[in-house]
Parts: structure tokens; sequence; C-alpha cells
């Protein structure tokens, strides 16, 4: 279980991300600051695994605690992951985040769904961590691309960001595992395009493929969203 401590100010803001976190299968939320010294302690107190920091804090400036929590005078072991949330957009402050290796950087306002996103391929991230000893070229690759998403413009050719969406929507909200039939007819979609769009999903690592073998004929593919 992913143990996440929500930083903001604004009390509706915390709790629509507190509410969002609690909805996604292998996290819980540790905790809620609403200033730079109280997240320190509750830091402190929760040993969160993720702390989704807003910069604007009316104590301390953000920065300075993400300074805190990931400087090099912090020990290995007591540094935590951080994925800033702000509506700060100067280059300072990105810059400062990046030299203090955040997961990433979202900008205010957002889609819910995109907050969603970036804590599932976080999960993901961290699933694979665990099963490697010694990572390859290859492993590595594929971390930093779950961790830095592509943009908008850079998913595979033909493929849309809409659809991509559509499909890994359709596939989360399922009770039960998908064959890529399945996916086509719930979205509206030609087969062959939701099959493309699910391996898609799966070399992302936010889905899983297995066989389902039966009694005669090729085995089905079946896709379920990585949990």
């Amino acid at each position: 279980m992913i143990s996440v401590l929500i930083v903001d100010d604004d009390a509706r803001v915390a709790r629509n991300h507190s509410d969002l976190v609690s909805s996604i299968p292998g996290f819980r939320v540790a905790g809620i600051a609403a200033t730079g010294r109280d997240s320190l302690d509750a830091v402190a107190e929760h040993r969160p695994d993720l702390v989704l920091l807003d910069l604007f804090l009316p104590d301390l400036s953000g920065i300075t605690v993400l300074q805190e929590l990931r400087g090099p005078e912090r020990p290995e072991e007591e540094r935590v992951d951080v994925l800033v949330i702000t509506a700060l957009r100067d280059v300072d402050n990105v810059r400062a985040a990046m030299r203090s290796g955040v997961v990433h950087y979202l900008l205010k306002p957002f889609p819910l769904g995109s907050l969603r996103d970036q804590l599932e391929r976080y999960r993901s991230a961290r699933s694979k961590l665990t099963r490697i000893d010694e990572a390859t070229q290859r492993d590595v690759d594929d971390l930093f691309g779950l961790l830095r998403p592509a943009s908008r413009n850079e998913l595979p050719k033909g493929m849309s960001q809409a659809t991509a969406r559509l499909v890994a929507d359709t596939l989360r909200q399922a009770e039960s595992d998908l064959s890529a039939a399945d996916v086509a007819k719930r979205t509206g979609t030609a087969r062959v395009t939701a099959r493309r769009y699910l391996e898609h999903l799966c070399g992302e690592g936010r889905a899983t493929l297995h066989m389902r073998y039966g009694s005669a004929g090729r085995p089905e593919h079946r896709y379920h969203w990585a949990e």
C-alpha cells in the first residue's frame, strides 16, 4: 500500500485530492497538511511514500519544503518521493523542482484524471522496481518512461489522446479482465484499434495481459488494469 501525504492550503483542493487518492487501488491517504511546517511534521510522523506538494504555502516556500524533504543532508532512507502540484509556472521553480528529483510537476488547473494517471504511473514504476535486482537499460528506459510520460503529441503514430484515455478508463472501470473485443464494444472502436491501445497500455506497465486457454483454438488475450 502506497501512503500519500497531501499538502495544500486550499481545503477544497486538498479534499478533492484526498478523495481521488483513496479511490485508487493500492493507495491510502496518510494525512493532509495546509502549511509547510505542518507538512514537515506530518512527514516525520507518518513517513509517507509520496507527498503531493503545492508550492504556494502560507508560511514556507514549497521549494524550501521540497529541499528539506529531498536535500542531500537528509539520510537516504528518510527521503520521500514528491509530486509537485502547483499554479506556479516560473522557470526558477520548475528548475529547482527538477534538481530536487521530483516525480513530476503538475500545473494547476488540471483535470483530476491527470493526477490519477500520474499516480498510477508512479505505482507501476514502484512495482517494477520491486521485481528487478539489477537494471538493464531497457528497465531504466521503462521506469523513466512511466514517471515522465510522453506529451500528448508523442503517442505512437496514428493514436489519439482521446481514444487512449477512453480505452484506459474502460479497462480501469471494468469489474473483471476484458478482451480486445470487449473493449471495442464498450468504446465503439474497431477491435484492431482497441487491441493496439491495450498493447500500448501494457507496454507502459499500466495494464497486464494474460492468456485464457480454452478447449480448442488459440488462447484468448485478456487485459486487466494494473493494480
